[in-house]
């Protein structure tokens, strides 16, 4: 009896940890492709432009919808910069969107892990790094390759983007914010572990303008 017992026991410990593994293995649904929601971004955005008043204010009900689960359609790599929140510039409610933000929208390691779990878990399928025009921390990376505290490296980071930017027509700030963009979107493709996934996944930078309120989408 004892012996069955134990048989047993191991038994169903080893089929739940069995369908533990199963349910690991198998990945969400793709909340939204990556094409439509580039789309829905840039829907979003132009309504953010022309509109006075956000059709994606937050709402109780939206709230309480999404309380116990989330399954965003985009990831969205941005600058702490406070003028720049990716919910109302591309015009979105809560539970739309996987923001990541960080001075200078700089990838690190917490960044791709984060961004893998999106993928990985939430269904989201499309990752934009979004730099912005008047950019502090790549005005300070202009100014100068080091910097007090952990200040230094942010402008250590953003320094292949100032050489990326250097003898092109333009302003120089934004021209960087544009090359850092698209030097971290071309990071997290090199360096993000999204397994059998990564085909799915869709991956562009663009910036923000602060005047105008449009954003501009890199040629990929």
């Amino acid at each position: 009896m004892k012996i069955t017992s134990k048989i047993t026991r191991f038994g169903v410990i080893g089929l739940f940890t069995l369908e533990a593994f199963v349910f690991a293995a198998d990945h969400p649904a793709a909340s939204v492709g990556a094409d439509a929601a580039l789309a829905k971004l840039k829907e979003g955005n132009a309504r953010f432009v022309s509109n006075k008043v956000s059709e994606g204010k937050p709402t109780a009900a939206r709230r309480a919808e999404t309380a116990e689960a989330q399954h965003p359609y985009a990831i969205i790599v941005g600058c702490a910069d406070s003028r720049t929140p990716p919910e109302i510039i591309f015009d979105q409610n809560i539970g739309d969107l996987f923001v990541v933000r960080t001075a200078g929208n700089l990838v690190d390691e917490h960044g791709l892990g984060s961004i893998e779990y999106a993928v990985e878990h939430l269904g989201a399928r499309l990752v934009v790094v979004l730099g912005h025009t008047r950019c502090g921390a790549v005005t300070a990376a202009l100014a100068s390759d080091t910097a007090p505290g952990h200040i230094q490296s942010l402008v250590r980071d953003i320094q292949p983007a100032v050489k990326a930017a250097k003898g092109k027509n333009g302003d120089a700030t934004n021209l960087t914010a544009a090359e850092n963009a698209a030097l971290m979107a071309a990071k997290i493709r090199s360096e993000a572990d999204l397994g059998d996934l990564a085909r799915e996944v869709r991956i562009v930078s663009a910036v923000y303008d602060l005047g105008t309120g449009k954003v501009e989408w890199a040629k990929e």
